[in-house]
């Protein structure tokens, strides 16, 4: 195998945490939607998750004011709609109207679940210390929501410059975790 070298700049590519997300906040009577990619998973119980969101963005404004926010795990079927998100400003449109996403109300924050999504993660932000250095929020899934009926449900993985992969062949081996 020959090995050539790799810019920097493309790492990420390499190793993107999980599923393309979608972030929900709440900004008074009106609701904002951003897809994002990189979040990790920090903690069990209680469930801690790391995001990042950039200073620019419109959900980091309200995110910081706020304090609460929506983790909407879309699945496969979703996803031009997930890009078309990703590409558009809540400053400048209804993203919800304008990609005909449906909210719906949450039971513990004023952010707004997304009832196309096959899961949905009620967070508030525990953690701030590393938002203005490295936009980092730290939140806590204070509850979440699951569609049943969706049986099998394939996630998507950004892997860079419009390319996504998305979750196929499932294998099972022995694990000590519960």
């Amino acid at each position: 195998m020959t090995k050539r070298s790799l810019p920097l700049s493309q790492v990420y590519r390499l190793i993107e945490p999980g599923p393309v997300v979608m972030v929900t906040t709440a900004n008074g009577a009106r609701a904002n939607v951003m897809t994002l990619s990189w979040h990790m998973m920090i903690d069990f119980e209680p469930p801690l998750l790391a995001c990042v969101i950039s200073n620019g963005d419109y959900t980091f404004e309200i995110l910081k004011k706020t304090k609460e926010c929506v983790i909407a795990i879309p699945t496969v079927e979703l996803a031009e709609k997930v890009v078309a998100c990703g590409n558009a400003s809540g400053r400048k449109v209804d993203k919800f109207r304008k990609f005909g996403l449906t909210l719906s109300a949450a039971e513990r924050v004023r952010a707004p679940l997304i009832k196309e999504c096959y899961a949905n993660l009620e967070c508030r932000v525990t953690d701030t210390r590393l938002v203005n250095q490295y936009n980092i929020f730290i939140v806590e899934v204070v509850k979440a929501w699951i569609d049943r009926s969706q049986k099998d449900p394939r996630t998507i993985h950004h892997r860079g410059r419009g390319i996504f992969a998305v979750d196929g062949e499932i294998i099972k081996l022995p694990s000590r975790m519960k």
